[in-house]
C-alpha cells in the first residue's frame, strides 16, 4: 500500500476568527487600580493576607523539580482559591529552598472586549489592596518588539466598571505574599489561535533564556457550566492532554470550541496555557504536573452548573516523566473497527445519511484519538480523510473518517454500491503530538510526523516512511512536501515539528 497514506486529507481547525478591536489611545498612565477587591477577594489588606495565608498553609504540593511555568485559576477566591493555593504554595517552597524570582510573566484571557492581538500593558503599575506591582516596562517594549501579533496597549486591561477584567488582577495578591517585591509583564490574550500563543511562548523564551529569575503564569480556569460528574470528565480529559504535552491539539480544540464547533476539551484560558507550555518546554522543561483539581460544586454544594479549576506546573527535572505504556488496541477492538468502518461506508452509500452505530462496550473505544481511514479498491487508493486531532470518541471518529473517504474525497467520484466489494479499510489510530525538538528523537517506521508553518500544514503517517525505505532526512524533506513547503522547511525555526505513532491495522470487506 505504498503511498496510499500519503495521500490523506487531513481535517484542521478553521482560520481564527479575528474581531475588530476598538480604538483606544495608549501611553504612559497613572497606575491600573485594583477592579474586583470587594468582589473576587477582600478589600481589606489584613483580611486579604489571612485569607491567602490559611489557603496556603492547606496547599501540600510535591514537585520535582524547577518550575519554569504554571497554571492557576482565576475566580473569587472563595471559590477557586484552595485551588489557587496550590500551585502558588508550589511556587513558594521553590522560593524557599533559595530559587528567586524578580519578574513574573500573567497571561490572561480577555472576558469584556474583543480584540485581535496580543495586548502587553503599557501602564505602570497594577494595583491591589496590598499595595502596587511595578510594570517591567522595558521587558515589555523589548517584547513587542519580537513579533507583531504582540502590541503595548491597555486593551483588555481596563478596570471600568462594565469592563472589569480580573484574570491577572486576582493572581497577583498571592504573589504578593509569596514573592514579595517582583516586577510584571501582565499580558491579556485577544487573538486565541495556535499561532498568537506560538508567537507569545517563543518570544518570551528568547528573551529569558539563560535566565532563571522569570516566572511565566497562565491564568485559566476549566469548563463552564456543566453538570458535576460531566464537567469532572471534561476537565480531566484536558488535564491528560496537558500532562502529555500536546499543547498543539489542545489549542486546537480550543479554538474548535471558540468558533462554535464541537471539541473535548475547555479552558477559558487555553491560549495561555499554550503560550506557557510553550515557553516552558522551549526553556528545557520535560514534565507538566497536575497538582490539584476541583470545581465550584466542591465548595458551594450546588452540582447542577459548575466551573472547572487545576493547579498545574510545568517543570525542569532531572528526573525524565514516567514513560506511559504504547498505546494499543486489542485484537477484538481492531476487529470491532473495521467492521465499524465497513457498516458506515456501506450504509451511507446505500442510504444517503450517517449511519448510527450502537455505543461500544470497550472504554477504549468511547475515548478521543486522532485517526486516518484509508479506502482502497483492488488495491489502487479510492480515499483517505483523517483527524489529526481528537474530536469524538474514537468510534465515532472512525465513522465519519471512514464515511468521508468514501463519499467526500473529492479527489475521487463517490463510492457506488458496486464498488462496495471490492473496498478495503485501512485504520490508523494516532497518539497524542509531541514537539520534536532534536531530529535524533525520531525513528523512521515508529513515528508519523506533523509539519506545521503558519497557514502550511502537512502530516504523513508512521507506515509511509517504513514503505518507502526512507531515511531520516529524506522523511522530512517528504513531510515538508506534503505542507506544501521546500523540503528543507524542516530547518526553518518557524517550523514545528511534531511526531506521533499509531496503530495501524486493515482488512477487506466482509472480513
Amino acid at each position: 500500500m505504498a503511498w496510499i497514506v500519503t495521500q490523506c486529507l487531513a481535517l484542521a481547525a478553521t482560520a481564527p476568527i479575528l474581531h475588530p478591536c476598538a480604538a483606544h489611545a495608549s501611553g504612559r498612565h497613572k497606575p491600573r487600580p485594583a477592579a474586583v477587591a470587594g468582589a473576587f477577594y477582600p478589600a481589606d489588606p489584613q483580611a486579604l493576607s489571612k485569607m491567602i495565608d490559611g489557603m496556603l498553609e492547606q496547599a501540600a504540593p510535591a514537585v520535582d523539580g524547577e518550575i519554569l511555568a504554571a497554571v492557576a485559576p482565576h475566580a473569587g477566591y472563595p471559590y477557586s482559591g484552595p485551588v489557587a493555593a496550590w500551585t502558588y504554595a508550589a511556587i513558594r517552597a521553590q522560593v524557599q529552598a533559595g530559587h528567586a524570582y524578580s519578574r513574573v510573566v500573567v497571561i490572561a484571557p480577555t472576558h469584556y472586549v474583543a480584540f485581535d492581538f496580543t495586548s502587553v500593558y503599557d501602564g505602570d503599575a497594577y494595583t491591589t489592596p496590598l499595595g502596587q506591582v511595578p510594570v517591567d516596562r522595558e521587558f515589555a517594549r523589548r517584547l513587542v518588539k519580537m513579533n507583531p501579533a504582540m502590541r503595548l496597549s491597555d486593551e483588555g486591561h481596563q478596570a471600568t466598571a462594565d469592563a472589569p477584567e480580573h484574570a491577572i488582577e486576582v493572581q497577583l495578591p498571592w504573589l504578593q505574599r509569596i514573592l514579595g517585591s517582583f516586577q510584571l509583564v501582565p499580558i491579556v490574550m485577544g487573538d486565541t489561535s495556535y499561532e498568537s500563543s506560538r508567537a507569545l511562548g517563543v518570544a518570551l523564551a528568547k528573551l529569558l533564556r539563560g535566565h532563571s529569575d522569570t516566572l511565566v503564569l497562565a491564568s485559566s480556569d476549566l469548563s463552564h457550566y456543566h453538570a458535576y460528574a460531566a464537567a469532572a470528565t471534561i476537565d480531566h480529559k484536558t488535564l491528560h492532554a496537558l500532562q502529555e504535552y500536546d499543547y498543539f491539539s489542545m489549542s486546537r480544540n480550543f479554538q474548535w470550541r471558540a468558533q462554535g464547533q464541537p471539541g473535548i476539551w475547555e479552558a477559558c484560558g487555553g491560549a495561555p496555557i499554550v503560550a506557557a507550555m510553550i515557553y516552558a518546554e522551549r526553556m528545557g522543561a520535560n514534565q507538566a504536573q497536575m497538582l490539584r483539581y476541583a470545581n465550584s460544586g466542591d465548595v458551594t454544594g450546588d452540582k447542577s452548573r459548575v466551573v472547572g479549576y487545576s493547579a498545574d506546573v510545568f517543570v525542569r527535572s532531572r528526573h525524565s516523566a514516567a514513560v506511559s505504556a504504547p498505546f494499543a488496541l486489542t485484537d477484538q477492538e481492531k476487529a470491532d473497527l473495521l467492521a465499524l468502518a465497513r457498516e458506515s461506508v456501506e450504509y451511507a452509500v446505500r442510504n444517503h445519511e450517517p449511519y448510527a452505530p450502537s455505543a461500544p462496550s470497550s472504554e477504549t473505544l468511547d475515548r478521543e484519538y486522532g485517526v486516518f481511514t484509508t479506502l482502497t479498491e483492488d488495491g489502487a487508493l479510492r480515499g483517505c480523510v483523517g483527524y489529526t486531532s481528537p474530536s469524538k470518541p474514537l468510534y465515532l471518529t472512525v465513522r465519519d473518517t471512514a464515511t468521508l473517504a468514501a463519499l467526500r474525497d473529492p479527489r475521487f467520484a463517490p463510492v457506488a454500491v458496486t464498488d462496495l466489494p471490492r473496498l478495503a479499510y485501512e485504520i490508523s489510530v494516532l497518539s497524542p503530538l509531541r514537539r520534536v525538538t532534536d531530529i535524533a528523537e525520531i525513528e523512521v517506521g515508529r513515528d508519523g510526523l506533523l509539519m506545521k508553518n503558519a497557514a502550511s500544514e502537512g502530516l504523513l503517517l508512521p507506515q509511509v516512511a517504513a514503505e518507502q525505505h526512507w531515511d531520516r532526512q529524506t522523511f522530512l524533506e517528504q513531510t515538508c512536501r506534503k505542507a506544501g513547503m521546500h523540503a528543507n522547511c524542516w530547518k526553518d525555526e518557524n517550523t514545528d515539528i511534531f511526531r506521533f505513532t499509531a496503530v495501524v491495522f486493515n482488512g477487506k470487506s466482509g472480513e
